[in-house]
């Protein structure tokens, strides 16, 4: 995924192509990083059935890559037949407009390294775990595929117009921490909720957070924390949801935005279609 940091980069960049990716060596992992993805996917996989989303649950079980870091080109063989995705392996997080274009073209971005035993609870940089674990999956829904396509789509437009900010408070609100409706309740689909063991949990049991029912001004008016549990997570009814809020063409919310001071993350508004209104106290710091 994109992003920005405060910190110097994890990865090795020095040999990636012009569109920053990069081979992945699988015979380059050690079989101590096969052990501590075995028991990182261990941890995860335990909590998915009570947490995750159906749709993650059936492809997660579907792909079976418990036993080792995955080889990419292997998953790829059955997910362009799926939904015409692929993986790339990238060293790292990357630019904006490089991470876009891949997605507008159906590529997937995958960090290639692992992180290191004592990071087991918590990883500054998304990692091949969160990336793999927490993203792969979902590529194989159809709808939720086409919506990471229009995302990227958006997002080299929204680079155009000076927008940046406020989409990828879309994407950090969805693709990484969104909830969704389901006839069990409300469970995570997002990428950065399934690959943390803490806040798997937090995000469905805790009396804590604000769960607000989907609303695409409203998100990317809201800003998130990087550095504890989310204060507030946005529920979608379904994928579709998704799909067809992204379908308009951004330039008018944009225009509409524009200048207005952005809500805090635990900002509950008159207008909230509220699922679960939090109690207030502050969000968990994000493990040490």
């Amino acid at each position: 995924m994109a992003g920005e940091t405060t910190h110097n980069l994890r990865g090795d960049y020095s040999g990636m192509r012009p569109d920053y990716t990069v081979e992945q060596v699988w015979s380059a992992y050690t079989p101590e990083d096969h052990a501590l993805w075995r028991r990182l996917y261990a941890r995860q996989a335990a909590l998915v059935p009570r947490y995750a989303c159906r749709e993650f649950i059936d492809s997660l079980a579907a792909l079976d890559f418990g036993d080792a870091i995955p080889r990419f080109d292997a998953v790829n063989a059955k997910l362009s037949a799926a939904t015409g995705w692929r993986l790339v392996a990238v060293p790292g997080l990357l630019p904006d407009a490089a991470f876009f274009g891949h997605l507008a073209n159906r590529r997937f971005p995958v960090t290639v390294w692992l992180r290191s035993p004592g990071e087991f609870d918590y990883i500054v940089e998304p990692d091949v775990f969160h990336d793999f674990f927490g993203h792969v999956p979902l590529l194989f829904d159809a709808v939720f595929a086409d919506y990471l396509e229009a995302y990227g789509k958006g997002g080299i437009k929204a680079q155009e117009l000076g927008a940046i900010e406020m989409l990828s408070r879309l994407y950090w609100y969805t693709v990484e921490f969104g909830l969704i409706e389901t006839p069990a309740g409300i469970r995570a689909y997002g990428a950065g909720i399934l690959s943390s063991g803490g806040e798997l949990p937090y995000c469905v049991d805790s009396d804590e957070p604000n769960r607000i029912g989907f609303d695409l001004l409203r998100i990317m008016r809201t800003r998130y924390k990087i550095d504890t549990y989310q204060e507030s997570y946005f529920v979608i009814r379904e994928f579709r949801e998704l799909f067809e809020a992204t379908a308009p063409d951004f330039t008018p919310y944009y225009a509409q935005l524009a200048g207005r001071a952005p809500y805090a993350p635990g900002e509950v508004l008159p207008s909230d279609r509220l699922a679960k209104k939090g109690g207030g106290g502050a969000s968990p710091p994000m493990p040490s």
